[in-house]
């Protein structure tokens, strides 16, 4: 399965973004673009993560990066979040 992306608007104005699939280097250049549109329209922005199956090296780092930014990642799989977090580890000035 390839990736697919839903844009889900809550009852409070919350928009959030349900993943599905996998999330190569083609759907993260998407993925960066519907983020960057809704954080000027509306601020408040999740990404649901629930059935995310595979992330490639170049997914990890826009999450890590939009979740630095105020992006909420919800339901990520424990493997993603360990990613990011080595990821954002690595980042880090020693």
């Amino acid at each position: 399965m390839t990736c697919k992306i839903e844009r889900v608007l809550t009852p409070i104005g919350f928009v959030v973004f349900r993943v599905s699939g996998r999330i190569d280097r083609a759907y993260v250049e998407i993925l960066r673009e519907l983020i960057e549109n809704e954080k000027t329209v509306r601020g408040r922005l999740a990404l649901d993560l629930t059935e995310v199956t595979l992330v490639s090296v170049e997914a990890v780092r826009v999450l890590t990066g939009e979740e630095a930014n105020g992006i909420e990642l919800r339901n990520c799989p424990a493997y993603v979040r360990e990613w990011i977090s080595r990821e954002r580890d690595r980042e880090l000035p020693e």
